[in-house]
């Protein structure tokens, strides 16, 4: 009886002990992943099984927001926790770790660090290169591969970019590094890792270049192919500074794809690389559960902003639209509701407070400025304070409820959608008299004083200055410039 009952308490005592551990978390970024996954329905033919198996799985945010539509500025904001009005990290450079003021900022795998937490990382989680000495424990090397890319582009497109292209390569998915970098994860977890621990893993596609291998291109036969609700007239009650957010993308314009025939090769592209990237999350995810760790591990899932495929009659992102805006986000893993759907506004500024919550994390800078999304991850209809906030450079700012999306831009000029009768951002109701008060009220939302660029801003950088006169990329944009490939 003595020794039955000793194993009795060994077994409460031991459960106890693993109910009160701190969870493990998976952080899984994903670039450039608009809505077009199954669960968010953004593409009726995507086939993305296994970010829909994790959704269905915890909570997925519907109404989730990037806080810049550019890499750089959104993926410093959620590792910062900072908006980049705060920051005045607006474009492509440089690393926050060359601004004397955020450079020994408590990020999201430091403050994990500071709490007793292992952390690593492969891929794309900072920035291209941007990835600062010490931010983790361990990092994991990347992969050297001759096949990245064919010998000649796909595609001439206008600024002949080496990255923009797509098409079918490379032979092998064994070719490309998010392959590689789900083989790391896998790797790892199979090792199962010190307890607890963070676990960063970054993908790169569906990023241009949109390459995908034969495989995941069956999966769209061309004839079939349904492509995205565009208006070939969509921009003509738009502003003109509308133009200049975006003004000399290396993506091309919807023009230069009908003229060449390209609209429904580069969507079918898109929709490969989707599925291909989906794939190699899955890989992770079933690694994760064959280790035996998914019951205490925190999942959370993002990408760092939307991407266009001719809506708004462009290509890319740097807009301050739906398509370019509205990223996945979901949460799965203990004390997160499963399959939950949350409409409420969020952003990607709330990962950091989230985690921080979830994980009970001291040591947590008290300027950043997300707002946790616990409440909505236990009840998905329970209230938020405010709506998303996206800004791409100073002055330039959307923000997004539950039913409008109201913008304006650094001259002032502005648009203004009713997201539930018009969810493609057709109409324009600026103008409309009627709207005036609605205006005023979300205008409350936006910076009060944006941050002016950081030293070494460049590219993909739009500043008004104060004589009215409009920089792109730190080159002036002349009043009665032609629209490059539109006009």
């Amino acid at each position: 009886m003595k020794l039955a009952h000793l194993l009795t308490l060994l077994v409460f005592f031991g459960s106890l002990a693993k109910a009160s551990s701190k969870p493990n978390v998976l952080f899984l970024a994903i670039d450039d992943l608009n809505d077009w996954i199954g669960c968010l329905g953004g593409h009726p033919q995507v086939k993305t099984p296994n970010l829909d198996k994790l959704a269905a799985r915890g909570t997925l945010f519907t109404n989730a927001h990037c806080q810049a539509p550019v890499c750089n500025p959104s993926r410093t904001s959620v590792m910062l926790g900072l908006r980049p009005s705060t920051t005045g990290i607006y474009s492509l450079q440089p690393s926050f770790k060359t601004v004397p003021k955020y450079a020994n900022h408590v990020t999201i795998p430091k403050a994990f660090n500071l709490n007793g937490y292992a952390t690593s990382t492969l891929g794309k989680i900072y920035h291209g290169s941007f990835l600062p000495k010490g931010e983790f424990d361990k990092t994991g090397s990347r992969a050297k591969l001759p096949n990245r890319f064919p010998k000649k582009k796909f595609v001439d497109t206008p600024q002949n970019h080496r990255l923009v292209d797509w098409g079918i390569w490379p032979p092998k998915d064994s070719d490309q590094l998010d392959y590689h970098t789900a083989e790391w994860a896998v790797g790892e977890l199979s090792k199962k890792p010190k307890d607890p621990f963070f676990m960063a893993v970054g993908f790169f596609r569906p990023h241009v270049p949109l390459y995908a291998s034969q495989k995941w291109f069956d999966l769209y036969p061309e004839e079939s192919l349904v492509l995205p609700h565009i208006r070939r007239d969509d921009r003509q009650d738009t502003p003109r500074f509308s133009w200049y957010i975006h003004w000399k993308l290396p993506e091309p314009r919807l023009k230069f794809l009908d003229q060449n025939k390209q609209l429904k090769n580069k969507v079918r592209s898109y929709l490969a690389s989707v599925s291909f990237v989906d794939a190699q999350v899955g890989r992770v995810l079933d690694a994760l559960e064959a280790s035996g760790l998914e019951d205490n591990t925190i999942v959370a899932c993002w990408s760092d902003h939307g991407y266009h495929l001719g809506e708004k009659e462009i290509t890319g992102k740097n807009t301050l639209w739906d398509p370019s805006t509205r990223v996945p986000m979901m949460f799965a893993g203990p004390g997160i509701a499963k399959g939950a759907r949350c409409g409420r506004p969020a952003e990607l500024l709330d990962l950091y407070p989230t985690l921080a919550e979830l994980c009970q994390l001291k040591s947590v800078p008290k300027e950043i400025e997300g707002l946790s999304l616990v409440p909505q991850l236990k009840d998905a209809k329970a209230p938020r304070t405010r709506p998303a906030i996206t800004s791409h450079g100073p002055g330039n700012d959307s923000v997004r409820t539950e039913t409008h999306r109201y913008i304006r831009y650094a001259d002032g000029s502005e648009e203004l959608y009713d997201m539930r009768k018009d969810p493609h951002e057709f109409k324009n109701l600026s103008a409309d008299p009627k709207t005036k008060k609605l205006r005023k009220k979300l205008a409350s939302y936006f910076p009060k004083s944006p941050a002016k660029p950081v030293k070494g801003s460049r590219s993909r950088l739009i500043e008004r200055k104060e004589d009215g006169s409009v920089y792109w990329e730190n080159t002036l944009i002349k009043k009665d410039a032609k629209i490059p490939e539109y006009e």
